[in-house]
């Protein structure tokens, strides 16, 4: 099969994944078995998928490899889609925009997760020839849209996703029974101030956040803090809180008890929509045990974004070369092959040029 065939998903569903590498690691199959008779699946219609027709026909070039390595059978990469919502009432099909995009690549072959964030500001293709903030994408058609703003944006072919709204990650952490985590000054009052938000929202009581430096935070403040995006670096900052969050998490779980672990897959789950069912859930994490991640970063990548106010549609992140950000994709994804956009990326490319390129004097 070609590799390109990659159809096989804010953060949290990648640290499902994560976590449930640590508790096979350890053998306990049963907590797989008892997640994924939780996971809510939702059918999706892939007759609606856009695939693109050009890059099924391609045969993926590769890089000759090295004289001293050895070929091999290729097993190749998995792809799913990942979607974090901000959802408070416990929906996550359309209508919230999604606060999360990232792309994980299991490859097979080398045993290691890739992930990438789309930044949820980039200015792109909706699916539908119209343009705006990606996140948009969600809000108006779900995940099937999303899907194909993905796949026609950056010459994907994925299928399925996973979504999750924010309060599964308050109800991670505190599972874990916190996580430590370095609290800066700029930071403090705008993570007290998310806080208040969501509070008021899911109508419950939440703890300040009084001093800087390391501390413990419990699972309000670890949401919040992922939320932060008014300090230096803005987006591209909160997408680094995120990571950073996932790996205090990881390391947590390594130490956590049986207990503990059960309780955040029990807590997460449950709040997590898919388009995978149980057995597909099972044969993925059956082959993905001790796998690590190797490769994070975002998309547009740094050198080739522009920030701007586009009209009405504010605040945008710009792709300046769509087709170079799609090749740098590529080459984090599959640094095996070489890799030419499509005329599709190349069409969208010029559109956004078109678009915007007023606003980037």
């Amino acid at each position: 099969m070609d590799k390109r065939k990659r159809g096989f998903r804010g953060s949290i569903p990648l640290l499902i994944v994560e976590i449930v590498v640590l508790i096979l690691s350890i053998g306990m199959m049963y907590v797989v078995i008892v997640m994924t008779r939780e996971v809510n699946h939702k059918n999706i219609d892939r007759e609606l998928l856009h695939i693109n027709e050009e890059l099924l026909r391609r045969e993926p070039t590769k890089v000759e490899p090295a004289d001293d390595e050895v070929k091999q059978e290729k097993k190749g990469c998995r792809n799913i889609a990942l979607f974090g919502v901000d959802a408070r009432d416990g929906e996550l099909g359309k209508g919230t925009r999604s606060d999360t995009i990232m792309i994980a690549s299991i490859d097979q072959d080398t045993q290691e997760i890739k992930l990438v964030s789309v930044f949820r500001d980039t200015y792109l293709n909706l699916g539908n020839d119209s343009y705006n903030k990606c996140n948009t994408a969600y809000a108006q058609g779900g995940p099937e849209q999303a899907i194909n703003m993905l796949n026609r944006n950056l010459d994907l072919e994925l299928t399925d996703y996973a979504t999750v709204g924010f309060s599964g990650l308050i109800d991670a952490v505190d599972a874990l029974g916190g996580i430590e985590m370095e609290i800066t000054d700029s930071e403090i009052s705008h993570l007290n101030n998310y806080q208040l938000c969501m509070a008021e929202e899911l109508k419950v009581d939440y703890t300040p956040v009084t001093q800087t430096g390391r501390q413990l935070l419990n699972g309000m403040q670890a949401t919040a803090y992922c939320r932060i995006r008014y300090t230096k670096g803005d987006d591209f900052r909160r997408a680094e809180r995120q990571r950073a969050v996932l790996s205090a998490m990881m390391e947590k779980a390594r130490s956590a008890s049986l207990l503990e672990l059960t309780n955040l897959v029990n807590a997460v789950l449950p709040q997590v929509e898919t388009s995978l069912d149980s057995n597909e859930i099972l044969s993925v994490l059956g082959s993905v045990a001790g796998y690590r991640v190797t490769a994070s970063d975002g998309f547009p990548f740094e050198g080739a974004r522009a920030g701007a106010n586009v009209g009405s549609k504010g605040s945008c992140v710009i792709p300046i070369d769509l087709e170079e950000n799609v090749r740098q994709l590529h080459q984090v994804l599959y640094p095996a092959e070489s890799y030419t956009p499509s005329r599709e990326v190349q069409r969208i490319n010029d559109e956004i040029k078109e678009q915007t390129q007023e606003f980037l004097q």
